[in-house]
C-alpha cells in the first residue's frame, strides 16, 4: 500500500484493494469464505461491478449515502466495494440496533438507498414511511413484497462499470459510534484513511502474507471488523473466513476448528467466554467431541476493551498462541497501539503502530512524564476528517492533527502503555459503549422504577459488563422472596425492547436510595466500587 505522500490526484479505495488482486496467480485465489461458499477476487471484481451498475441504474450518484443493514455475508462484502467503486458512501449499520435506531440513524444520514437483509426489513418498515431522502430500499436475500431483490438487480447488469474517479479526501465510508457522548454520530472517513488502514497494522505488525487465513469474532460493520476482514486480507492478498451465526463459544470453536485461521481476531469478553466453556468441555471430559486445541494459530488478536492478564496467561496456558492486546477506535479506523509477536505482555496495550504518534498529555495538554497518567492524543493518517454534522464535537476531538480520543493511558520506561479507563462515564461491555444516560432514560419508562443509575462494574473474569442500580417506586414491594429477581426479569424485558442487546445491563441491584452530592448529581464512583 502507498504512502499518503504517493497517492494520486484521482484515487478509489477499492481499485487499490481489489485490482491488485486479479493477476492470473491471485484471482481464482479465495478473498471470503463462508460455510461451503467462497468469493475469490475474480468473483469480488465481477459481483461488484454488477452490484456497482444496479446501483447507478437506481440513481445513485457520487457522494450520496447507501446504508447497509446486513448481517455477515459474501454479498455485504461485495456490496460495500461495489459503493466505494462508484463514489458513493457505504454506512454499514449494526443489524442488532432496535428499528427505532436503525429509524434514526437513517434520518440522520440522510441516506439515499437502504440495502437490508429481508429478515430485517418488516419491523423497520412501519418506521420508515415518512423519510424524506429515502428513495429506494433494497432486499438482500428472501423476496419482500414490493421490494427489489439486490441479487436479481445485480444480474441484470453486464458487468462492465468504470470507477469513478474519486480523490483521496472522498469520502469513502462512515462508521457510527457513540464515543464519549453516548449519542449515536457518524465518523466520515476517506478514501485515504483506508489505503493506509490497510497496511500500518497488518503488515506493520503482525506481518501479513498471502497465506495468511483470518478469522473475526468482531463483525464488518464495525471498524474492528472490517479491518480484519475487508482490508487486512484484500491488502496483502490472502483471505478470510467469516460466520453468520453469532458469536458464541460454541459457533467460534466450530468456525476455528473448521477453517483453520492463522489469526483470530476477537475482543476480551469472547476470549473469557471461550475459555469458560472449554474449562467446563475438560471438566466433563468432553466425551461426545475432542478438545479443541487451536495449534493452527499463529496468534490472537484482542481489541475493543483492555484485556485482563487473567485471560492472556490461561489463554497461552491452554492453547500455545498469544493474544496480541490493541487498542484503536473507530474514530481511527485501525490501531494505534499494539503488541508485537513474540514481545506482548500481559495488562499491556503495546506500543505505537508504526505510522502513529502518539501523546499523553494533562489537563493543561502537557505531555506528561513515563510512569504518570494522561489522556491520550494519536496523530496518524488513518482518522476520521470529521463527525456528521457534529461540528463542536469535530472541534473538541479532532485538533488539527490530532484525535482526542477520551482514553487515559500509562506509559512506562520502556515505552509499553497502560489503559487506565475512561476520561467520562462511558464504558465498554462486550467491545461496545454503552451510555449510562441512554440506559437510564429507558429504565425511567418502566412504571416500577422511581431512580436509578447505570455504571460498568468488572464481573469475575475482570470484564466491564452493565450493571443497573434500581430504587423502586414506593408502591413496589421488595422485601419478599422472589420479588426482586421477578422485576428484574421485567426490566431486563423492558430493556430489550427499547435497546440493542449489548446496552442492557447484565446485573440489577436494589437501593432505598441513589448516593448523591450535595447538588443533586450521582455519586458513580461509589456505585462502581
Amino acid at each position: 500500500m502507498p504512502t499518503e505522500s504517493q497517492l494520486p490526484a484521482r484515487f478509489n479505495a477499492a481499485d487499490r484493494f481489489i485490482l491488485p488482486n486479479l493477476t492470473q496467480a491471485r484471482a481464482a485465489r479465495p478473498y471470503l469464505l463462508c460455510g461451503e461458499e467462497r468469493l475469490t477476487y475474480g468473483d469480488l471484481h465481477r459481483q461488484a461491478n454488477r452490484i456497482g451498475g444496479a446501483l447507478k441504474r437506481l440513481g445513485v450518484e457520487p457522494e450520496n449515502r447507501v446504508m447497509l443493514l446486513m448481517g455477515e455475508s459474501l454479498t455485504f462484502a461485495s456490496t460495500f466495494w461495489a459503493i466505494l467503486r462508484i463514489g458513493a458512501v457505504a454506512l454499514p449499520v449494526n443489524p442488532a440496533l432496535t428499528p427505532a435506531e436503525q429509524r434514526l440513524l437513517l434520518d440522520e444520514s440522510r441516506a439515499k438507498v437502504l440495502i437490508a437483509d429481508s429478515a430485517l426489513w418488516p419491523r423497520l418498515a412501519p418506521l420508515c414511511r415518512d423519510l424524506r431522502h429515502l428513495r429506494h430500499v433494497v432486499a438482500n436475500g428472501a423476496p419482500l413484497p414490493g421490494l427489489p431483490q439486490l441479487l436479481q438487480l445485480a444480474a441484470a447488469e453486464n458487468g462492465r462499470l468504470a470507477t469513478e474517479p474519486t480523490r483521496p479526501d472522498d469520502a469513502a465510508c462512515w462508521l457510527y459510534t457513540s464515543g464519549s457522548t453516548g449519542t449515536p454520530k457518524a465518523a466520515v472517513h476517506l478514501h485515504r484513511a483506508l489505503a493506509r488502514a490497510g497496511s500500518l497494522f497488518p503488515q506493520g505488525v503482525l506481518g501479513l502474507t498471502a497465506a495468511d487465513l483470518g478469522f473475526s469474532a468482531a463483525r464488518m460493520h464495525f471498524a474492528y471488523g472490517m479491518g480484519n476482514s475487508l482490508l487486512f486480507p484484500a491488502a496483502v492478498g490472502g483471505a478470510a473466513a467469516i460466520d453468520p451465526a453469532a458469536p458464541t463459544p460454541e459457533s467460534l470453536f466450530g468456525a476455528l476448528e473448521r477453517y483453520r485461521p492463522t489469526v483470530f481476531y476477537a475482543g476480551p469478553t469472547h476470549f473469557a467466554a471461550m475459555l469458560a466453556t472449554h474449562r467446563a468441555w475438560r471438566q466433563a471430559g468432553c466425551r461426545e467431541r475432542p478438545l479443541p486445541t487451536l495449534d493452527f494459530l499463529r496468534y490472537a488478536v484482542s481489541a475493543g476493551e483492555a484485556l485482563p492478564p487473567e485471560i492472556y496467561r490461561e489463554w497461552r496456558n491452554c492453547f500455545g498462541s498469544e493474544i496480541l492486546d490493541c487498542a484503536g477506535s473507530t474514530e481511527n479506523l485501525t490501531f494505534f497501539l499494539a503488541n508485537r509477536p513474540g514481545e506482548s505482555r500481559p495488562g499491556s496495550a503495546g506500543k505505537p503502530v508504526p505510522g502513529f504518534e502518539l501523546r499523553l498529555v494533562d489537563t493543561a495538554g502537557r505531555n506528561v512524564a513515563p510512569g504518570e497518567a494522561g489522556a491520550l492524543w494519536v496523530k496518524g493518517p488513518t482518522a476520521a476528517a470529521r463527525y456528521w454534522n457534529r461540528s463542536a464535537l469535530t472541534r473538541a476531538t479532532m485538533r488539527g492533527e490530532w484525535l482526542v480520543t477520551g482514553d487515559r493511558f500509562r506509559r512506562d520506561e520502556e515505552g509499553h502503555y497502560r489503559f487506565l479507563g475512561r476520561e467520562d462515564d462511558m464504558f465498554k461491555a462486550g467491545g461496545s459503549w454503552v451510555s449510562p444516560v441512554e440506559v437510564e432514560r429507558a429504565l425511567m419508562t418502566h412504571g416500577a422504577v422511581a431512580e436509578c443509575a447505570v455504571t460498568g462494574k468488572p464481573n469475575g473474569s475482570g470484564l466491564t459488563e452493565p450493571v443497573a442500580v434500581i430504587v423502586p417506586t414506593p408502591d413496589f414491594a421488595t422485601g419478599g422472596n422472589g420479588t426482586q429477581p421477578a422485576l428484574a426479569e421485567s426490566l431486563r424485558a423492558h430493556l430489550r425492547e427499547r435497546l440493542a442487546p449489548f446496552k442492557v445491563p447484565r446485573r440489577f441491584e436494589f437501593a432505598a436510595a441513589l448516593p448523591r452530592t450535595p447538588t443533586g448529581k450521582v455519586r458513580r464512583f461509589e456505585l462502581r466500587r
